[in-house]
């Protein structure tokens, strides 16, 4: 085993947790190509997510297997409505057998609209039992867009024969302008909404109360390893949306391969309390796959990483302990904020959990600091931030880190069973993944799915990672951004805009909720940063004051030409030089594209939809404020 980056001697006291995944092996090849793979081999794994299913049922039926606060008429959460492990199987052969009866299959699959909730669970599961494919779309496509563009492509793409939505007031619309006319529409609340006039219904209720039959049973033991469990959409940060497909064996096989990597699975079942949507791979594969392959709880958070959702995060997490905790780089900052001062919080959410994990953007080193010292003011021990990479290609789980020594990009090494390809792409290599997580191509888009793969079969996925350290390989990888959002200066420099946008975040913390790095063709480095609400607390304006004031507050400008004239003065050359600055007081935005379903930014897209301000931030056009080294506030 390699040693750790930090001296022993100065190591910090980490709460217990083994990893996996420690020693690798790695091969070159042609061409500077490199090849890798976790020393140790994939053990035997489940055939089908639905045997998982029945192996609780029968193991622990009395178990909690997913848990969701009642809500009321006038919309306040109340106590927790759980559902057994047995329930589960119960409801998934009653839907199953309903979903037999209309003929449904990869075909004519069902297609979900709705948020993460106990009956969009048992639906997915009847689908499961059934061996009819489903598809969970991003309730943004239905609630946010004004035309409906990217659920229309979904439709188009699956042809759906059955289309669920938990609410018909909020759904119907989206329903009706996108559902062909001989889909049947399954609501459980509102299916005499106005916008549903003229379109018949089906209640959820009476899926449930349909009598499962041996049918069923026969139509999930035909089901096998090969079986399209579901569809899941890419984030289409660059074209429409893909329909990755998912069949069993990648399932299964990435729950061995988490299991592996995290041996913490294996010790106790996993308790979670998580809002990570489930038309994300993240949210769905990963999380939900984690709890139902070992018999854990899942407690579904309706809260959110934003301000005005994230107190009922706050609020689960104060009664619920979970065993892990998983979120984004936000969400963390929210809790790492709220625990300065919430002894509740610290209370109940450090008094067993085992690891954080965070996904889809860069952690600022503040946000980790401050989580560090909660846990050793709380508890004596720091909880390890773990972290990884992956896509909805692999399942999700790709690349774990190896000890508890993590920073800022750190990606570890592959799950066992899943062989990396290093491929130099001009001064960068791209890592390229081969394994039985991994998808066999996209439904429906042969050319798009033969483009995706190399003439070794290894999926292109288009991100950039270096090594840790060349000289200890078992220490991993990092990353090194995205390849496609790299560019050239005017001068033919080349700007790799993931560590920078790193550097940028961790240089404005805590006031930085994400950056967008600009240049292309240009003569140097700017950025467009979208500020965090952290920054109304430098100035003296009410809370409720305009961000558009906020940003302008001579306070706010001159924290941020601060940081403009470090990151100038801490540059090594123009690529790294990041030469003016922009305040944006509009968020970025699910609807066009800016931010995909994981919270991660989408550079090319937000360069897209705001080009005219990326010419004044060079311009420097009256009305907008550009923030340089040299400039005076």
């Amino acid at each position: 085993m390699s040693i750790p980056r930090a001296a022993a001697a100065a190591a910090p006291r980490y709460r217990p947790l083994r990893f996996g995944v420690t020693q690798a092996r790695v091969r070159g090849g042609a061409g500077g190509v490199q090849y890798l793979n976790a020393e140790q081999a994939l053990q035997p794994f489940a055939e089908r997510m639905s045997d998982r299913l029945r192996h609780w049922a029968q193991a622990t039926p009395e178990a909690t297997f997913l848990a969701q606060r009642v809500r009321a008429a006038d919309g306040q959460l109340g106590d927790w409505r759980r559902i057994s492990y047995a329930q589960a199987l119960d409801g998934a052969r009653r839907i199953g057998q309903a979903l037999l009866a209309r003929g449904l299959s990869a075909e004519r699959p069902v297609l979900i609209l709705s948020e993460n909730s106990l009956e969009h669970a048992l639906l997915a599961l009847g689908c499961m039992w059934a061996g009819v494919p489903w598809c969970p779309a991003s309730p943004a496509y239905s609630l946010i867009s004004k035309d409906y563009g990217k659920l229309r492509h979904i439709v188009g793409t699956l042809t759906p024969g059955l289309i669920w939505a938990e609410d018909g007031a909020r759904y119907g619309a989206a329903m009706a302008a996108t559902a062909p006319p001989d889909c049947e529409l399954v609501l459980s609340r509102h299916g005499d909404a106005p916008s549903l006039q003229g379109r018949s219904t089906t209640a959820f209720s009476d899926l449930l109360a349909t009598e499962a039959t041996p049918a069923v049973d026969a139509a999930q033991a035909a089901t096998g390893p090969d079986t399209i469990v579901k569809f899941l959409f890419t984030s289409g940060s660059t074209k429409l949306p893909k329909a990755v497909i998912n069949t069993h064996r990648m399932w299964c096989a990435n729950q061995q391969q988490m299991r592996q990597s995290m041996p913490v699975l294996t010790e106790e079942p996993p308790v979670l309390v998580d809002w990570l949507p489930w038309n994300h791979t993240f949210g769905g594969n990963h999380n939900v796959g984690m709890v139902l392959y070992n018999g854990g709880t899942l407690y579904i958070d309706e809260g959110k990483p934003t301000p005005a959702l994230v107190g009922e995060t706050l609020r689960n997490l104060r009664e619920i302990a979970p065993t892990l905790y998983f979120n984004v780089p936000t969400g963390f900052e929210a809790i790492a904020n709220a625990m300065q001062h919430d002894d509740q919080l610290r209370r109940t959410l450090l008094s067993r959990v085992k690891m954080f994990f965070y996904a889809g953007a860069s952690l600022a080193q503040p946000v980790w600091d401050s989580l560090f010292a909660s846990a050793e003011r709380e508890v004596g021990e720091r909880i390890v931030m773990a972290s990884g990479l992956g896509m909805t290609e692999s399942s999700p789980f790709g690349l774990f880190v190896t000890s508890p020594d993590v920073r800022a990009g750190d990606l570890g090494l592959p799950a066992p069973g899943l062989e990396l390809k290093l491929a130099p792409e001009g001064d960068k290599l791209e890592i390229r993944y081969r394994g039985p997580n991994i998808t066999p191509g996209y439904w429906r888009t042969p050319e798009t799915t033969a483009e995706a793969f190399d003439d070794e079969g290894f999926f292109c996925t288009g991100d950039a990672v270096a090594w840790i350290d060349p000289r200890e390989p078992d220490l991993g990888l990092r990353f090194d951004g995205r390849i496609a959002e790299d560019f050239k200066l005017a001068t033919g420099t080349f700007v790799s805009v993931g560590p920078l946008r790193g550097r940028v975040i961790t240089g404005g913390a805590p006031y930085i909720q994400d950056v967008v790095i600009t240049g292309l063709n240009r003569a140097e480095v700017g950025a467009l940063i979208f500020p965090t609400p952290a920054v109304r607390a430098l100035t003296p304006l009410p809370a409720d004051a305009p961000m558009t004031d906020v940003l302008r507050h001579p306070a706010v400008l001159q924290k941020f030409h601060s940081l403009v004239v470090d990151l100038s003065l801490t540059a090594t050359g123009s690529a790294n030089r990041v030469a003016r600055l922009m305040l944006l007081a509009e968020p970025p935005s699910i609807d066009k594209g800016e931010v995909t379903d994981k919270g991660s930014i989408n550079q090319r897209a937000v360069l897209k939809e705001r080009d005219a301000l990326v010419q004044a931030l060079y311009d420097e056009a009256p009305g907008h404020i550009v923030i340089k080294p040299d400039s005076r506030f």
